[in-house]
């Protein structure tokens, strides 16, 4: 598995179209791969966009095979420096331990199953949480499975915080689809390395092809200083998400 960092320039007129349509950051991930390549390794790709205060925008991706973003780059990255980073996803897999404390980003679709209007009691359709208090209890409600629980707020920095909210709206198929996200930080205590291992690789929730889902992990001591999670690797260190060499 690796972990990719791409900065984004949001001034590009490529970079406008991707960051307002998740499909089509969808189909630009999809073809940083060779065809089957994917398949042929037995995993899929997650990928989040995080919008920091200091205005930089990122692309995050997690990926079975090391992706080849030179085409993103040309439409919506920077061509000077470090155009991105891939880091091999295994320095930080295999440092899991049970007890293990961490702090957290996570962009997710949560949902529950509600009845269709004028349906059936048995026919139901997934509905978005709308409140911060609802999102913050469908991901609580996950954790075990996932891997982690979420520690009472006996730490510096709170144990977990929706810090963004939105709604994605396109068309697919002639039929229009609305994504409800939210964004959380907060921190974690590992409970099941293979669980959290298999969460931080096939992602938490729905709309994992459409920016949702992925998880990344950074030392709570880093975020303490930075005050942020937006840190990255330190040597072969994985600290997520900003790239250090």
């Amino acid at each position: 598995m690796f972990l990719t960092k791409m900065p984004i320039h949001t001034r590009k007129r490529g970079a406008v179209k991707l960051l307002s349509s998740p499909q089509a950051m969808h189909a630009a991930v999809q073809s940083a791969f060779p065809p089957r390549a994917l398949e042929d390794a037995g995993g899929r790709t997650l990928w989040r966009i995080d919008r920091a205060t200091n205005a930089e925008t990122t692309l995050y991706l997690v990926s079975p095979v090391a992706p080849d973003l030179t085409h993103l780059v040309e439409q919506a990255g920077w061509q000077t420096g470090d155009s991105w980073r891939t880091r091999d996803y295994r320095n930080l897999l295999n440092r899991l331990a049970v007890g293990q404390v961490w702090a957290f980003r996570l962009t997710a679709n949560p949902t529950f199953n509600g009845y269709k209007t004028g349906a059936n009691w048995a026919d139901t359709k997934p509905l978005a949480h709308v409140t911060a208090k609802q999102q913050e209890h469908w991901l609580l409600s996950r954790a075990e499975r996932a891997g982690f629980r979420v520690p009472d707020q006996s730490h510096d920095v709170t144990s977990i915080r929706v810090t963004n909210r939105s709604t994605l709206r396109f068309t697919k198929g002639g039929h229009r689809v609305v994504i409800g996200t939210a964004t959380f930080d907060g921190v974690l205590e590992v409970r099941d390395i293979d669980a959290l291992s298999h969460t931080l690789t096939d992602g938490i929730g729905r709309a994992k092809a459409y920016g949702c889902g992925l998880l990344t992990l950074a030392p709570l001591t880093v975020v303490n200083e930075a005050k942020s999670t937006n840190t990255w690797f330190r040597g072969e260190q994985v600290c997520s998400p900003r790239l250090r060499g």
